[in-house]
């Protein structure tokens, strides 16, 4: 039944990974939930759930509690951000995770790190003016968290061919959506990608997220001729992350800052390593929060005995975080868990702030106070959040020129 659920949870993932990467070079829309931009300070929580109040942090120490949105490099370079920033004054959010590297390869903003300039990753700049969008973020109280892609690099693959997958029959190896991917036995990838966290935290951001720490999740037809320079002898793939995710974590620890790390959300209940090299046990140890990807759009039909997964989304999110917390209870230390919740459309069934919030109000029960939301468009329903007790802030005006107190 596991076996079933993760090859179901596969097919989602790479259909996801193809129709969200429409919007990785540009911000077009995404095609399953085209709608014009929002006015996210229009009717907020006409019938939703109650205000609460949010002690701030102390200077430079994430949230208690981190409740987060997604945005790519495109959103926090735009215009967009300003919205968001004021969706956050006005609800509960206090926390953006936000694209340093992505899965195209290119890094956000200009990177001095030599692999980063020796392999043109500053090819794509979506944010010229970090600097600032980072000082607007920490006068709002807003926690700034850096997600860096890992093992998914096109760019690095081929500016790198060493470091890359290839084929046994020839050149690189791609995936189903033609996608080249680097060597996650490799150590030297994931050198590289510490040090896009240590120059991320210089930046100002004050948690770093790795995600894509894995193998590729493709059916054997496909991997069987993917060859892995990087491989040490016999070594698994379960062993290959769980040996460079300690490297990584190593090489990050003087920052000071949570070392966080993004996974499937079948992790919470499967027996085994997915076919990727993720296992909760192997990873939690290494961790200061774990986010398991628990997206109902991702389990197939079936999944926890719910017929459709992606139209009962509270119930999927309580499945999976009560087998998050069985096995965390198991541990010589527990680990904090902070799930990846759905907040886009797929599949035909809309995820309205009613879907949304379903999913906050199933972790909430069960004790989980904190989440991500994930867009690839950074389009978030303002109805799904509790409204924020009114504060002073500073407030940025809509072309970012100023700041001036309310």
């Amino acid at each position: 039944m596991v076996a079933g659920r993760a090859q179901s949870l596969i097919i989602a993932c790479a259909l996801f990974c193809a129709i969200a990467g429409t919007t990785a070079a540009q911000d077009h829309g995404y095609p399953l939930h085209a709608e014009p931009r929002p006015n996210y300070l229009a009717a907020i929580l006409p019938a939703g759930p109650e205000t609460i109040t949010l002690p701030a942090p102390p200077p430079g120490e994430p949230p208690a509690a981190v409740r987060a949105i997604y945005l790519n490099a495109w959103v926090f370079g735009g215009p967009r951000f300003y919205d968001l920033v004021r969706l956050a004054d006005t609800t509960e959010i206090n926390a953006f995770v936000v694209d340093v590297k992505d899965a195209t390869g290119y890094l956000t903003y200009r990177s001095s790190i030599p692999t980063a300039v020796e392999i043109g990753a500053n090819g794509m700049i979506r944010a010229r003016d970090v600097a600032h969008r980072l000082a607007v973020l920490r006068e709002h109280g807003i926690h700034p968290i850096a997600r860096i892609v890992v093992a998914k690099d096109p760019l690095l693959a081929v500016q790198k061919s060493d470091w890359a997958v290839r084929d046994s029959r020839g050149g690189f190896w791609h995936d189903r959506i033609d996608s080249k991917w680097v060597d996650a036995y490799t150590d030297s990838v994931w050198i590289y990608a510490a040090d896009i966290a240590a120059e991320a935290v210089l930046m100002g951001f004050r948690e770093i997220q790795f995600d894509y720490v894995r193998f590729p999740d493709e059916p054997p037809k496909l991997l069987q001729y993917a060859v892995f320079p990087g491989r040490r002898g016999r070594e698994s793939f379960r062993a290959a992350v769980r040996r460079n995710v300690a490297l990584m974590r190593e090489r990050t620890r003087h920052l000071g800052v949570p070392f966080t790390l993004d996974l499937f959300g079948l992790t919470t209940s499967a027996n085994g390593d997915l076919g990727i090299g993720q296992v909760w046990e192997d990873l939690a140890p290494l961790a200061d929060v774990l986010l398991p990807m628990v997206y109902p759009s991702h389990y197939g039909r079936g999944a926890y005995g719910i017929r459709r997964p992606n139209s009962e989304p509270y119930a999927v999110a309580q499945r999976a975080l009560q087998d998050a917390l069985a096995r965390s209870a198991r541990l010589a230390k527990p680990i904090r868990i902070r799930p990846f919740f759905q907040a886009f459309t797929i599949y035909r069934v809309r995820y309205d702030a009613e879907k949304i919030r379903a999913q906050i109000t199933a972790a909430e029960e069960l004790g989980i106070m904190e989440w991500v939301l994930w867009n690839p468009r950074g389009v978030y329903p303002a109805g799904a959040f509790r409204a924020a007790a009114p504060v002073t802030r500073t407030v940025v005006d809509d072309d970012a020129e100023s700041m001036r107190p309310r």
